[in-house]
């Protein structure tokens, strides 16, 4: 199969949320063959108090070997990854945004915790805004991964969570692909939120209408699953999306939720970005969000 992948980036400022993006990342530009790029930020508006609380070495400094330590991190895993490190000034999201446009990066793989005090530069709000902005695929990974071995990270089992929209469209296409490349089975699944329909008369013919949608939707992710030789398992369950998704992939021991980061509108919008957001915040596994610009993989 073609690199569909042929570029990963990971933004670190030496915290362990960072430390945590970046292992998943090194793992994923290794399994694909892809090049790696480690991007530092420093903070161009700094306050006079945390100025004036400033310790040497300087966050320049610091910034440096951030980015320093992952790629040695990366030599060690593979001595054939193409490391590139780059430390630049600016806003974090919107520096992290603009080098994954010129660079035509692939995936952001990073964290959504980092640290406090003056090193504060990607806190899970920068990963919101880099989720909210950025037009290629983003792996936000939660800082209990920090734990986990390069060696030892898992692409086994992928859940792919679908509401037949435009943006599960795209995250359908990305998680076939890495399943094909990483050689992992898929698990979709299809929520139905029934809390809307409490109060209305029609309750059982539209939850009738609304589970024979959800065995089209998910029996179209299995049959493109087929087309490209995937093992796809599908589920139709009754709750909450966000707490459906993340207890499945909990229960069911999945390695990476892939989704879409925008769906449609009106009976399917629980699959707006508020959802993957809340996703990303709650789930214990990492979660591949895909905007509905990426380009098909």
């Amino acid at each position: 199969m073609s690199r569909f992948i042929e570029s990963v980036l990971i933004p670190t400022d030496g915290s362990d949320g960072a430390l945590a993006g970046a292992k998943r990342g090194i793992a994923l530009a290794s399994q694909t063959d892809a090049n790696l790029h480690v991007l530092s930020v420093v903070e161009s508006r700094i306050s006079a108090a945390d100025f004036d609380k400033l310790e040497h070495p300087s966050l320049e400094v610091k910034a440096k070997e951030a980015v320093e330590e992952i790629a040695g991190l990366a030599a060690d895993h593979d001595d054939d990854l193409d490391v590139t490190t780059r430390v630049r000034e600016g806003t974090p999201f919107q520096s992290i945004r603009e080098y994954a446009n010129r660079r035509e990066i692939d995936v952001i793989a990073m964290g959504t915790k980092g640290s406090t005090g003056l090193d504060r530069v990607f806190l899970g709000s920068v990963t919101e805004n880099v989720l909210r902005t950025a037009r290629t695929p983003v792996l936000a990974v939660p800082p209990n991964a920090v734990e986990t071995k390069i060696d030892d990270v898992p692409f086994d089992r992928l859940l792919l969570p679908t509401d037949g929209s435009d943006g599960a469209a795209i995250a359908t296409e990305w998680g076939i692909a890495l399943a094909v490349r990483l050689e992992s089975s898929v698990h979709t699944l299809y929520s139905i939120d029934t809390s809307p329909l409490d109060d209305v008369p029609e309750r059982d013919e539209l939850l009738e209408a609304l589970e024979e949608r959800g065995e089209d939707v998910v029996d179209a992710v299995r049959e493109r699953g087929e087309e490209a030789d995937v093992s796809v398992s599908g589920s139709i369950v009754t709750g909450s999306p966000v707490v459906e998704i993340t207890s499945y992939a909990t229960e069911h021991d999945v390695d990476m939720i892939v989704m879409g980061t925008h769906g449609r509108t009106g009976i399917g919008q629980w699959f707006l970005g508020s959802v993957t957001e809340n996703v990303v915040r709650q789930a214990e596994v990492p979660v591949f969000c895909v905007p509905v610009s990426a380009e098909p993989p």
